[in-house]
């Protein structure tokens, strides 16, 4: 009978990775709690009607890459493909804009795409996001930048570009789709075959192929930044300010799009260098329209998403983790001893040590190894003689002292642990 493995597109989180995955969730948490974030956990799955209309239809994520299906009700529903629609649902079902004023939230968790897998991008993948909404000040979009850059910061990341941009507001958009358009029509049968597509779709996305040649063709395409009105490139100007006065470095990109029809004004992108073509570690901009949209108020809003699989890929770079260790690594031989071996082990945890107890029954010996190996300060041994006399022998595996301790003073002892031994 053949074994039945993950699917395509999924991995597993081994305990020798797990340690990346806690630092880097601790440290977003930490980061985005002392900027006033709250999180929020959404659903997985949502209706699907909620992605088609939040995320556009005419997107590639939309037409190409989500997990839709019918339930037992007949109902469309479809595994979340990104977290600002849900976030967005979330605040409007909740009637969270009640409280007036601004609501600052952060959320993480799994998503899920159906595109090729490749290193940093999986078919079930990972995001941590964060979300202002209330806001139309350029500051707020200044502030979820900083934020952003904080937590990589802390992360102990370094090769990382700034990638800036608007995409205006609606009419601006409107205007320039047109001047593009034109552009590229005459260059139509030269385009990629997913190009040629979104010219009549979705042309801006044109601007973020991956193909060589269509590349070429968009060099010399007119700048969206040309096609802003006064009052949004006044709007603008204001964030580069802002990013000025915080000392954070950005380059003016006028391709840069983002690839979700919500965006306006203010696009961005913070890029690696160590991971290659999949560059991009965080991505976000400005969704003014989304919320009214998706039936909530007239809302601004502005937020982002960093790719967790692409950090952890940066962390194991920069940051190798200590393998874990125990406390105390619990040996015992003989019945009586293997029982009283896990009421010393619960003694031990009870006064805030990590334990752990060898079930395998073998030799001494061996089980000293095993401690060894496991990285434990100390080893608690229980034989004949303890279980008999109700005592533990703690025996400190690096100077080799050993000391024989009443079980039944054992957790008051247990509190003088000074990492190394006991204190008299």
């Amino acid at each position: 009978m053949s074994t039945i493995q993950a699917l395509r597109g999924t991995k597993d989180i081994l305990p020798t990775d797990i340690g990346y995955w806690q630092h880097l969730e601790a440290t977003a948490q930490q980061i985005l709690g002392q900027a006033a974030f709250r999180e929020i956990r959404t659903p997985m799955f949502e209706q699907t009607d909620l992605f088609a209309r939040g995320i556009g239809e005419a997107t590639d994520v939309v037409g190409k890459e989500m997990y839709t299906f019918s339930d037992r009700g007949d109902r469309s529903i479809t595994l979340r493909p990104e977290g600002t629609a849900g976030a967005v649902r979330s605040f409007i079902e909740n009637k969270l804009y009640g409280t007036g004023g601004i609501q600052r939230l952060w959320y993480s968790g799994p998503m899920f795409r159906y595109e090729r897998p490749q290193a940093g991008r999986q078919r079930q993948f990972h995001q941590i996001g964060a979300e202002v909404f209330g806001s139309a000040d350029p500051r707020a979009d200044v502030e979820a930048i900083a934020v952003a850059v904080n937590l990589l910061s802390a992360l102990g990341l370094k090769s990382l570009k700034l990638a800036l941009n608007s995409v205006g507001d609606r009419e601006d958009r409107q205007r320039y789709r047109e001047k593009l358009v034109a552009y590229l029509t005459p260059y139509k049968d030269e385009l990629d075959p997913d190009s040629k597509d979104r010219l009549t779709r979705n042309p801006l996305r044109i601007l973020d192929t991956k193909v060589e040649r269509t590349q070429e063709i968009c060099v010399d395409a007119p700048s969206i930044v040309d096609a802003l009105s006064p009052d949004s490139a006044e709007r603008f100007e204001r964030v580069q300010q802002g990013l000025a006065a915080l000392g954070i470095d950005y380059t003016l990109d006028n391709r840069l799009v983002r690839g979700l029809d919500y965006y306006t004004h203010t696009a961005f992108e913070i890029q690696s260098d160590d991971l290659g073509a999949q560059a991009t570690v965080c991505g976000g901009g400005r969704y003014d329209g989304l919320v009214s949209e998706l039936g909530g108020p007239e809302t601004s809003a502005v937020g982002w998403a960093m790719g967790m699989e692409r950090l952890i890929l940066l962390l194991q770079e920069i940051q190798p983790l200590s393998e874990p260790s125990v406390d105390f690594y619990v040996v015992s031989r003989g019945n009586q001893a293997e029982i009283q071996a896990l009421s010393v082990a619960q003694i031990l945890r009870q006064a805030g040590y990590s334990v752990e107890v060898d079930l395998s029954g073998s030799a001494f010996g061996k089980q000293f190894k095993r401690g060894d190996r496991a990285g434990a300060k100390a080893c608690a041994i229980l034989g004949d003689a303890e279980a008999d006399n109700n005592t533990v022998q703690i025996k400190w595996l690096k100077s080799g002292e050993q000391t024989e301790i009443s079980q039944s003073n054992l957790l008051e002892t247990a509190k003088s642990f000074d990492g190394n031994k006991f204190k008299s």
